[in-house]
């Protein structure tokens, strides 16, 4: 199964999840949030790194308004909405693709919509 080309370059997705890392456990300095294009760049990064692990095209994992991606192996969809999907703003998915928060507690505490079969990530989540 080919892989669709990465968008964003390796060390600028790096950097740009770093300086979210560092930007949120800043909490002695509130109000010192991450810029939008560093918010977007390690989304757009995190997603490419999903799918290149988790090839597929069954669950779709949409992270509003930067990114979409589909991964995991399975039945492929056509048209119309995905019989699997996964949604959550972007500060739950980087928290999860960080390990500073489960995927059962997401799912848990309603920061991430999860429907279907195989809309579950426990297994590929933390990315890093």
């Amino acid at each position: 199964m080919a892989i669709a080309r990465r968008r964003i370059d390796l060390a600028e997705g790096r950097t740009a999840l770093a300086a979210w890392q560092a930007a949120v456990g800043q909490e002695t300095v509130p109000g010192t949030p991450p810029s939008r294009t560093v918010l977007a760049t390690a989304v757009r990064y995190s997603l490419e790194e999903l799918t290149a692990r988790a090839p597929g095209n069954s669950v779709e994992v949409r992270v509003p308004p930067f990114g979409v991606t589909q991964c995991v192996e399975g039945p492929r969809h056509t048209r119309g909405t995905p019989p699997n999907v996964i949604e959550c703003d972007a500060a739950t998915w980087l928290a999860m693709v960080t390990g500073r928060l489960a995927w059962s507690d997401a799912v848990d505490a309603g920061r991430v919509a999860a429907s279907g079969l195989r809309a579950d990530l426990s297994e590929l989540l933390p990315l890093l």
